[in-house]
C-alpha cells in the first residue's frame, strides 16, 4: 500500500527517495497484507515527504491527494477532483488552475482529451499511458529508437523502483520503523 502515492510524488516532484521509515499495520483480523501504512520519506537534496495509505479509513473512498510545498509556494491536487490544481504562491491568494484552462501548460494540453469544463479523469489517464507507450513503440520502429520529446510512460524501471519501495517499507516496519536507505 502506498506505492501509487509514492510513484505519483516522485514523478510529479522529480525527486529521488534517499531513505524512508515505515510503520505498517494490519488492523483487519485475518488479513494477510498490511491495510494501513504511515511512511516518512527523505529525498535527495533535503526535501521530506509523508505518505498515509489506509484501507481502514471509514468515509474515505480513495482520497488520493498530493500536496507539494516549496520555496515559492504550494500545490494541491486530489484524484477525486482531477480537473483542479490549487496553486498558492507565498504571500498571495490561493489560485485554482483547471484542466485545459488558463494557466495550464502545453504538456497538459497534449494529454487533455475533452474540452475544458467537461469531466475527464481516471480512465483517460490509462488512455494517455497507452498512447504514450504506442508513440514510443512507433518511434522505435520508424525512427531508430528516438522517442519524441515529452513522451512519458511508466517503464520496467519504474516498476522495479516500486518493488524497492515496498521492500524498504517492509524492512523498516520490521525494525520498528527504522530509517532504511532506498
Amino acid at each position: 500500500m502506498g506505492t501509487h502515492a509514492w510513484n505519483l510524488a516522485t514523478f510529479v516532484s522529480g525527486l529521488e527517495t534517499e531513505s524512508l521509515c515505515a510503520d505498517l499495520d494490519s488492523f483487519v483480523k485475518g488479513r494477510k497484507v498490511d491495510d494501513n501504512a504511515n511512511v516518512m520519506l527523505r529525498f535527495k537534496g533535503g526535501a521530506k515527504g509523508m505518505i498515509w495509505a489506509s484501507q481502514v479509513a471509514p468515509g474515505n473512498e480513495n482520497a488520493l491527494k498530493l500536496r507539494v510545498y516549496g520555496t515559492k509556494g504550494g500545490l494541491e491536487w486530489e484524484q477525486e477532483h482531477p480537473n483542479q490544481l490549487w496553486f498558492t504562491p507565498f504571500g498571495e491568494p490561493k489560485r485554482l488552475i483547471t484542466r485545459g484552462g488558463a494557466g495550464s501548460i502545453d504538456a497538459a494540453g497534449r494529454v487533455t482529451r475533452v474540452p475544458p469544463g467537461h469531466p475527464e479523469g481516471y480512465l483517460e489517464g490509462f488512455a494517455n499511458i497507452y498512447s504514450e507507450a504506442a508513440a514510443a513503440i512507433h518511434a522505435h520502429r520508424k525512427k531508430n529508437g528516438k522517442i519524441p520529446k515529452g513522451v512519458l510512460f511508466p517503464t520496467v524501471t519504474d516498476g522495479l523502483d516500486g518493488m524497492r519501495f515496498i521492500d524498504a517499507c517492509v524492512r523498516s516496519s520490521k525494525k520498528n520503523a527504522a530509517w532504511i536507505k532506498l
